[in-house]
C-alpha cells in the first residue's frame, strides 16, 4: 500500500497496513440502499473520520462493522481476518467496540454497574481479577464519573453520559473504537472536552473510527477522512488536505479556510 491521497473518492491508501479494512460494503434497510459499495481502511493507531450529511450512510457503516446491521454485500477485515456478518457480541469479543449515537447507557444502573457489565462482555480481554482495576483506571480518567460512581447513569448530564459511554467502551479494551457522533447535543465547551478525551485516547495508542458532523473538530484530530454522500464515498484523503478542499470548505466548514 502507498501513502497517496485520492481526493476522487477511492480513499487514502496509507503506508501502514490497516487494522480495519472494509471492502465494497453495501447496507440496505428494506428497499433503501443506505451504503452503496464503499471501501475504507483504518491503520493501526490512527484516527479516521467518516463525515457527511444526515442520511449519508455513516451510522449504517458503523453498524455493519460492529455487527448490529447485516450488510447485503461486501467484507469487513480486522487485522487481515475476515469478520463479515458477525453478530454484535462476536464483534465485541474480537475487539470491535462501538459507542453508539445516543450513548445507549443503562439509566437504571449505576455508573459503576454500567462499566462492570461492559467489562464482563469481553472476558478474554478483561480477566475477572482485573475488572475492578480497569474500572478504577477509567474513573480516574473521568473524575466526574469517579465522584458519581454509585449514582444512577440516567441522572447524569448529557456530557457526563457521553463520558460514561466512552469509559464503558474503554474498559472492554477495544482493538478499534467506533465513535458515532460523540459531540451530538453537547454545549460547545463540552464538545471541546470530548475531543480532548478522544485525542488523549488516541495518544495512548487506541485506533479510532469516528463518525462526526462537527467537521472542523473531527478533521482537527484525524489522520485521514472520508466524505460520504448518499451512501458513497465522494472524497477521501488526509484530514488536513480535506480541510482545505473547496467542496468541504463550502459545505461543512462555513466556507472559511480551515487551519486544522
Amino acid at each position: 500500500m502507498s501513502g497517496d491521497t485520492d481526493l476522487a473518492g477511492k480513499g487514502p491508501v496509507p503506508h501502514r497496513p490497516p487494522l480495519l479494512e472494509v471492502r465494497d460494503l453495501h447496507v440496505s434497510h428494506g428497499h433503501v440502499e443506505a451504503v452503496r459499495g464503499i471501501s475504507l481502511a483504518v491503520p493501526k493507531g490512527q484516527i479516521v473520520t467518516l463525515m457527511g450529511p444526515n442520511g449519508a450512510g455513516k451510522t449504517s457503516t458503523l453498524g455493519a462493522i460492529a455487527g448490529l446491521v447485516r450488510p447485503s454485500g461486501g467484507k469487513v477485515f480486522l487485522d487481515g481476518r475476515e469478520l463479515s456478518r458477525l453478530p454484535s457480541h462476536r464483534a465485541v469479543a474480537e475487539g470491535i467496540v462501538l459507542v453508539p449515537e445516543g450513548r445507549a447507557i443503562l439509566g437504571r444502573m449505576s455508573v459503576e454497574e454500567n462499566m462492570l457489565l461492559a467489562a464482563q462482555s469481553r472476558p478474554a480481554a478483561v480477566p475477572a481479577g482485573e475488572r475492578r482495576q480497569l474500572i478504577d483506571e477509567e474513573l480516574r480518567r473521568f473524575p466526574v464519573l469517579g465522584e458519581r460512581r454509585h449514582s444512577l447513569a440516567g441522572a447524569l448530564s448529557g456530557g457526563e453520559q457521553q463520558m460514561l459511554a466512552i469509559a464503558r467502551a474503554l474498559v472492554m479494551r477495544p482493538r478499534i473504537l467506533l465513535l458515532d457522533e460523540p459531540s451530538m447535543g453537547l454545549a460547545p465547551l463540552l464538545v471541546q472536552r470530548i475531543f480532548e478525551i478522544v485525542e488523549a485516547i488516541h495518544r495512548e495508542g487506541t485506533t479510532i473510527l469516528l463518525v462526526e458532523q462537527n467537521a472542523r473538530m473531527a478533521l482537527g484530530v484525524s489522520d485521514h477522512a472520508y466524505l460520504l454522500e448518499r451512501g458513497r464515498i465522494v472524497l477521501a484523503g488526509r484530514a488536513r488536505e480535506l480541510a482545505t478542499d473547496p467542496r468541504v470548505q463550502a459545505a461543512y466548514l462555513g466556507g472559511e479556510v480551515s487551519d486544522v
